[in-house]
């Protein structure tokens, strides 16, 4: 009846001890304890097994491209833009595609299973369209691929980019994207996401914009997006990434603003690594740091979803593919400590991310996709606290990623002891 059975498993919601049993490619049942076998099973031993990571804001065409041509020596935003000026006409296909599919195989080790990249269409050769779907469909086995036509250089500001962006959705690129920050004025920004809106309208596409990525207070382009978002009727497609600058907005603002958010059914897209890094660049102190403001947000009933954005690239030069060190980040700078705090950042990294790319048929219940990552920890409290483990990464009802459980043994005055960081944890209720 079942061709994977994984047995005493804790699922997010707290159910603990249960058994997942997979037929088809699909959960066919969670219960208590499976009394049928399977050609494969996986005793997760307490431990917790999720739905699969998603990143709702990623770039793919950047991706492991760190010292090309050169590094960026001011650590901002603008050298960032500006150094992947110099790359893009000497980027080629091949190379995208190599290192792309390196960081697919990364995030598939990580129990990323789905990713919305940024492809930039600013170069009209458009190399980087090519290559991503190209990638799409290589990754399509094992990865949820989402792709948004991005124009890094402005729509309105960079020439050629207007017939570019259209040219990429052509050739079909999942959602239509914009940078109206960059735009060369404030009204050319807003110009650019009422034409941006109507294209996504008229297509039946989502749209992901890269919103006031700065530190200007006065950088307020979520409320037209939220305003055409509404006129177009294109509530629950439409994200707004960054916001950075709502960390620097005054507060009777905001207050206006977070509602008008809510009402729109935009989702909010924080990147913590990068918005922390890139921003208050220009500060001396106290210093910002960038994030926006996500348990307010998340209080107001938005949709908040947390992307990684970079890994090794003009921008940022860390990274790992790992959602749970966003989500430990999210915590630090959000100050968000409280248990129901954390365990929201849990679901701004699977469940709310699914839900902002409009993902079907995700999550732990009966009749889904068997999706599912089994991590070192027993809670999801524990798996940021750890930033956890994978133990085992399953796709569609096959294991596509295992490794042994992380432990080191101690050799201290002669008894040898094994040491579980997850066995450290206090004996708190957590449900």
């Amino acid at each position: 009846m079942f061709e994977l059975i994984v047995r005493h498993a804790n699922l997010p919601d707290g159910r603990s001890g249960v058994d997942i049993g997979v037929s088809g490619g699909r959960i066919a049942a969670i219960e208590t304890a499976i009394a049928a076998t399977a050609a494969r099973e996986i005793d997760a031993a307490g431990r917790l097994v999720t739905p699969p990571f998603v990143d709702p804001h990623f770039h793919m065409d950047a991706t492991l491209s760190l010292g090309l041509p050169r590094l960026n020596r001011s650590g901002t935003l603008l050298e960032g833009i500006a150094l992947w000026g110099e790359l893009k006409p000497l980027l080629t296909v091949e190379a995208l595609v190599d290192r792309a599919l390196r960081y697919c195989d990364l995030a598939v080790a990580q129990g990323l299973l789905a990713i919305r990249s940024h492809v930039d269409v600013s170069d009209p050769r458009l190399v980087t369209v090519e290559a991503m779907l190209e990638v799409r469909e290589r990754v399509k086995p094992y990865l949820d691929l989402q792709l948004v036509a991005f124009p890094q250089d402005g729509y309105l500001r960079a020439p050629g980019v207007i017939e570019a962006l259209d040219r990429a959705l052509d050739m079909g690129v999942d959602a239509v994207g914009g940078i109206p920050h960059f735009e060369r004025t404030m009204e050319d920004g807003a110009e650019s996401l009422r034409r941006l809106c109507r294209i996504a309208a008229e297509r039946g596409l989502p749209v992901d914009i890269h919103c006031d990525e700065t530190d200007d207070p006065l950088s307020r382009h979520i409320e037209t997006l939220a305003a055409e978002t509404m006129r177009h009727g294109l509530q629950g497609r439409v994200a707004g990434s960054h916001l950075t600058s709502m960390h620097s907005m005054d507060n009777y603002y905001v207050s206006k603003l977070i509602p008008l958010i809510k009402e729109a059914g935009i989702h909010a897209i924080p990147n913590p690594l990068i918005n922390i890094t890139l921003q208050g660049r220009h500060d001396s102190y106290p210093k910002r740091r960038g994030m926006t403001r996500v348990p307010e947000l998340m209080a107001a009933g938005v949709n908040v979803a947390l992307g990684h954005d970079c890994v090794m690239d003009p921008w940022y030069s860390m990274g790992s593919g790992d959602m749970l060190e966003v989500a430990h980040m999210a915590v630090h700078v959000g100050q968000m400590t409280s248990i129901t705090a954390v365990r929201s950042i849990f679901d701004a990294i699977t469940v709310n991310s699914a839900k902002a790319l409009g993902l079907e048929s995700y999550g732990l219940a009966v009749g889904r996709h068997a999706d599912f990552v089994v991590l070192q920890a027993r809670d999801p409290i524990e798996a940021i606290r750890l930033k956890a483990h994978r133990l085992a990464v399953v796709r569609r009802g096959k294991v596509i990623a295992q490794s042994a459980p992380k432990v080191t043994t101690l050799m201290l005055n002669g008894r040898p002891q094994q040491v579980d960081a997850s066995a450290y944890a206090p004996p708190v209720d957590r449900q």
